[in-house]
């Protein structure tokens, strides 16, 4: 399968800058996908450097690095400090995470990623998992409804969609993209289409693969990872990731609950390496437009 198909690597140049990575470090790609970051990793790695390659969804596995110092780990990085252990890794140099769904996911037809196609609504980025938006339309209450479209869309008219949600499902299951889009139909404005479909896609995907919940997880792990400065490099696609990992950069939490210590100075985990969040240039935006929203932000861990 072709890489440039899969998926284009967002802020390459950026992401391998910020990562400062040694020839003879041991890092972690835990969003491995088309794995155009972890070869450019890898170019830089010498023969006594190590890198993990980290994916849920097994169509990640065809990409895999053809290299003995290189290990694809299928599984959601929640669980990445258990693998490392596995792999008997205790401290890695160097953590890389881009969140954006992929151009392969969103291409696939029968993903239900997009709402370009009339594809049953699944949205599972690891297609072992039980869950899928099909299950959700069908089981959540209205109020957990509401919730999830204005949490994780942004969506102004949340109420009213939960409600025609759950009245349509009284009559007929809500199964494919196309039944989706029917009932929201009368709550998205043709002006805004793309942008509040985006949005109402965004939410239900969320919510079905735990996204915010499972970066938390990555970012409390990486403080046990990461060697004393060694650097976590994260990409973010909307605002609601990129508060959660600003706030942890800034102090050790999600809630960015800033500690200070016995002397008054700010006590945090991790040292921001780039004040200022690095987005990309026109340059990129043109060859790459879905790299438009991407956020980096690059971390780098204090000693103890």
């Amino acid at each position: 399968m072709s890489t440039d198909v899969y998926h284009i690597p967002a802020l390459l140049d950026a992401c391998m800058q910020g990562l400062d990575i040694k020839p003879d470090g041991t890092y972690v790609d835990v969003t491995f996908g088309g794995g155009g970051h972890s070869r450019a990793i890898m170019e830089r790695l010498g023969p006594d450097g190590r890198l993990y390659g980290v994916d849920q969804d097994m169509d990640a596995w065809n990409n895999r690095l053809d290299d003995p110092r290189f290990t694809f780990v299928h599984s959601n990085f929640a669980y990445i400090k258990n693998f490392m252990r596995f792999y008997g890794v205790n401290a890695v140099d160097g953590i890389l995470a881009d969140l954006g769904v992929s151009f392969h996911h969103f291409d696939d037809e029968s993903r239900g990623f997009s709402f370009r196609f009339d594809s049953p609504l699944d949205m599972r980025m690891n297609r072992d998992s039980a869950f899928d938006a099909r299950q959700l339309l069908a089981t959540y209450s209205e109020a957990r409804l509401a919730d999830v479209l204005y949490l994780y869309g942004e969506l102004r008219q949340s109420r009213r969609m939960a409600a025609a949600l759950v009245r349509a499902r009284a009559q007929q299951p809500i199964a494919t993209v196309s039944q989706l889009l029917e009932v929201m139909k009368p709550f998205i404005k043709p002006s805004q289409e793309k942008k509040e479909l985006a949005q109402l896609f965004q939410a239900l995907r969320i919510e079905v693969n735990h996204e915010l919940d499972v970066l938390q997880r990555l970012l409390e792990q990486a403080l046990d990872l990461l060697k004393p400065g060694g650097r976590l490099a994260v990409i973010t696609y909307h605002s609601l990731e990129d508060r959660l990992v600003k706030n942890f950069i800034r102090s050790g939490n999600i809630e960015g609950r800033i500690e200070k210590d016995f002397f008054g100075r700010v006590d945090a985990p991790l040292r921001a390496v780039n004040n200022r969040v690095i987005v990309p240039d026109e340059a990129e935006v043109e060859a790459n437009p879905r790299s438009r929203s991407a956020k980096l932000r690059i971390a780098e861990r204090v000693a103890q």
